[in-house]
């Protein structure tokens, strides 16, 4: 999960802070998802965050 959040936010060219506000998921959460100190989160963080990526939620955290 951390790898892929991480590489699509970077591939898009987003800072945390940028994606946060874009998903209204706090920034503290993105940064604990890329780095694995948050290892477990809702269905809906994962649709806000892949939707804000421009990417579907499987092709983010399952694949």
């Amino acid at each position: 999960m951390k790898n892929k959040i991480k590489y699509y936010r970077k591939l898009k060219n987003l800072s945390q802070e940028e994606l946060a506000k874009s998903s209204s998921i706090s920034r503290a959460t993105i940064s604990g998802l890329e780095n694995g100190t948050i290892k477990v989160t809702t269905n809906t963080t994962m649709d806000k965050i892949a939707s804000a990526l421009g990417v579907s939620t499987v092709e983010l955290f399952y694949t």
